[in-house]
């Protein structure tokens, strides 16, 4: 379930960053910078956080190698859908929206890599300690 509830919120995190609605926080912070500048940095920064925890994680968990491995499954994966007629990509906010879970995917692998492997190895890891 926590592997689940981490794509979700990976999802989340980008997805508010920008999806092709006009709920989205570059769509807003455009038409809104000059009457709220204040709330757009501040909501800028909170998202900027989100990312870094995100991005730190999958890069301590599964490097850039391991990012690029888990996008390269997601387009496998989606070109086999393709290839059998199960997915057009004709619209382009499909296509957007596409990007948003394959990415969600990716930070979510990241994230949850230590419990993956942890249950598939019985092999805990550690953060590095200064002593």
């Amino acid at each position: 379930m926590g592997f689940i509830l981490r794509i979700a919120a990976a999802f989340g995190l980008i997805s508010l960053t920008y999806n092709p609605t006009e709920w989205n926080y570059a769509t807003w912070a455009q038409a809104n910078w000059s009457e709220q500048m204040a709330l757009s940095v501040l909501l800028g920064l909170l998202l900027l956080v989100g990312y870094i925890i995100y991005l730190r994680a999958t890069l301590r968990s599964i490097g850039l190698f391991g990012m690029l491995l888990v996008l390269a499954l997601v387009a496998a994966l989606l070109w086999v859908l393709y290839d059998y007629g199960w997915l057009t990509l004709d619209n382009s906010q499909t296509n957007t929206w596409l990007g948003i879970v394959a990415l969600s995917l990716v930070l979510g692998v990241g994230l949850s890599w230590s419990h993956v492997r942890r249950a598939l190895s019985g092999q805990a890891d550690m953060d590095d300690v200064d002593e």
